[in-house]
């Protein structure tokens, strides 16, 4: 049986408080609310014929628990339904909307995939470890997007908290950077994303 088909339990437990998101204050907690209340900053058929004409901009993280000495000790892959009707394991991702910051834009996606107790630490700087270029044509990049094409600043995003898959997402599975690579959960991501996962881990100094 495909592991799709099994949750699998977390590798980790938070280790911190809940009491560390206090300090990011009222104003981000407004800002959210006032791009969530426009998060339909498009009508559909608008969305639809901007995507014909424009790249869209967008938000990938890995969620990964880390140790002390900051090495990754698992990584959090979603389960969820693909726009072509299939099943993938896959990161978090979303649209950065207009007049939202990058940090704002990775807060949001996070805790709307994995919980408002995820406590992600949002990465001191938004660098990102690398740009997804997708699109409908799976020869162009490998990173594949069946609506359209889309630029995305992917980031890894270590989570303290507790994390609940949630919106869209089916199951959360906790990981080893050694099961994300092996050849069983690398079959369960599509569209690119198992490349994204071994981007990351690269990055951080896990593969040559």
């Amino acid at each position: 049986m495909s592991l799709i088909a099994a949750s699998l339990d977390a590798f980790a437990t938070p280790r911190h408080g809940h009491h560390r998101r206090a300090d990011q204050g009222l104003q981000l907690e407004l800002m959210s609310d006032m791009l969530d209340t426009r998060g339909s900053w498009l009508s559909e058929d608008d969305l639809s014929l901007a995507r014909e004409r424009l790249p869209m901009v967008y938000v990938d993280a890995l969620p990964v628990r880390v140790n002390a000495l900051g090495e990754i000790t698992a990584i959090g892959l979603l389960l969820r339904g693909r726009h072509d009707g299939s099943l993938s394991r896959a990161v978090v991702s979303g649209r950065v909307l207009y007049g939202e910051l990058l940090r704002h834009a990775l807060l949001r996606h996070i805790e709307k995939d994995l919980g408002t107790m995820a406590l992600p630490r949002i990465p001191s700087s938004i660098v990102p470890f690398t740009v997804a270029e997708y699109f409908p044509d799976p020869e162009v990049t490998g990173f594949v997007d069946s609506r359209q094409h889309a630029v995305s600043l992917c980031y890894i995003v270590a989570c303290d908290g507790d994390c609940v898959p949630s919106q869209d997402a089916l199951d959360l599975a906790w990981v080893t950077p050694q099961e994300a690579l092996s050849y069983t959960f690398q079959a369960e991501m599509t569209g690119g994303q198992g490349r994204l996962v071994r981007l990351a881990l690269a990055h951080c100094g896990y593969l040559d």
